[in-house]
């Protein structure tokens, strides 16, 4: 009986072992394809050619060192996970034109279980994009590149990767579902123009974990169409905060539904927590289910604000209100110091007036003394310590 059981215990050891070598995943140094005069481009697409076509799991390894690397797009479908691990300094050229209007200078797309680990650079080398950037005032500007695109991609991980120095915004996310970035870093000086973060649309189930977002413009920002996300235990700042919008410009714009932001802290930005819709625009959307608690504010202009008339530059119509409605809006024990009198800017539309909203424990200073409040189209409720409303002015 002894030896039955000796043996049945050996057996299923060798069933667990084998088990985990094949778990393990094929690694691929990137320098097996070749590094011509350090540039990586073709090395790159080649080792992802490979890694897509294998039928187990695959790790493309880029090595400590710097590199260069040209715009590169690879898609799948792939027939296993695939993890790409960057210890090196990857470079982007840093004339502008020389990625030939790519939106994006590395775009990944179409997989399932893709991995992007490690502790390397994606740098921009985004400067001098940023003198040519006048897309805000010239709507007829070139877009610049974007550091990183991830399209279409399901069950996938950017963990502890730095996006520096990007010639426009850092990282756009499209159209992917059960997407989480942990302990990402962003990384570029407060004048970097047009530099968002992480933006995000019309996907599901995205975190945005343990993350460090230093930039010129949102740390974190939401397009239309999204639903069930979280922002949490998240460092932001210099930027213009975390926002949802600018909604309601186009006609093809979808709602939004599920937004949590909690354990933030936001210093030296030129707003906090905001969502923002243009007026005189013809889309009717919802947006609805925003929970922003727990967020600490050091030296913010706006910490908190609803903004539906939002106009950059003067560039839109002002001949009638948003038709975005917002509603079942939380803020919930936000503190900490304010760059402006009136830390609580809740101007919502005349045509479809916000709903739902509720201010708790909202305890924000400026220069020593409580900030105050100013509404329009809204009455939230108010629980704990909270300013009141007073009337804000309205272009409507």
């Amino acid at each position: 009986m002894a030896l039955k059981f000796s043996i049945i215990t050996l057996f299923s050891s060798l069933l667990l072992l084998a088990a985990i070598c094949k778990a393990q995943p094929v690694t691929i140094d990137i320098k097996k394809f070749g590094a011509q005069n350090g540039d990586i481009t073709q090395a790159f697409i080649n080792a992802w050619k490979e890694a897509c076509a294998a039928t187990s799991n695959v790790k493309i390894v880029i090595p400590k060192g710097t590199y260069k690397m040209s715009g590169v797009e690879v898609k799948g479908p792939c027939k296993a996970p695939i993890e790409i691990q960057v210890d090196g300094t990857i470079q982007a050229p840093a004339d502008p034109s020389q990625l030939k209007g790519a939106e994006q200078w590395v775009t990944i797309g179409y997989v399932s279980h893709f991995t992007l680990s490690g502790h390397g650079i994606f740098d921009g080398q985004g400067a001098t994009a940023w003198k040519q950037n006048k897309c805000g005032s010239n709507k007829s500007c070139a877009r610049r590149a974007m550091n990183l695109g991830f399209n279409f991609l399901n069950h996938s991980v950017v963990r502890d990767i730095t996006s520096k120095d990007s010639k426009y915004f850092h990282v756009n996310v499209l159209s992917c579902n059960n997407f989480t970035f942990d302990g990402f870093k962003v990384s570029a000086p407060h004048d970097s123009a047009n530099t968002d973060g992480i933006h995000i649309g019309r996907s599901n189930n995205v975190k945005v974990l343990n993350t460090k977002i230093a930039t010129g413009d949102d740390c974190v920002s939401l397009g239309d169409g999204n639903t069930r996300l979280v922002v949490k235990n998240v460092e932001c700042g210099p930027g213009h905060g975390i926002s949802v919008g600018s909604l309601g410009l186009y006609d093809n714009e979808d709602n939004i539904d599920d937004f949590l932001v909690k354990n933030v802290t936001i210093k030296n930005a030129d707003n906090g927590v905001r969502i923002k819709s243009w007026p005189s625009t013809p889309v009717s959307i919802t947006v609805t289910n925003m929970r922003f608690e727990d967020i600490t504010m050091v030296n913010v202009a706006n910490p908190i604000i609803i903004d539906q008339e939002y106009c950059p530059w003067n560039e839109c119509s002002k001949k009638s209100p948003s038709k975005v409605k917002i509603s079942k809006v939380y803020f919930k024990n936000i503190k900490g110091t304010s760059a402006t009198k009136e830390g609580v800017i809740l101007l919502c539309s005349k045509s479809v007036p916000c709903q739902g909203v509720e201010l708790s424990d909202i305890n924000l200073t400026y220069k020593g003394a409580p900030t105050v409040a100013v509404c329009a189209n809204v009455s939230p409720k108010i629980s704990g310590k909270a300013p009141t409303c007073t009337a804000a002015k309205s272009i409507f």
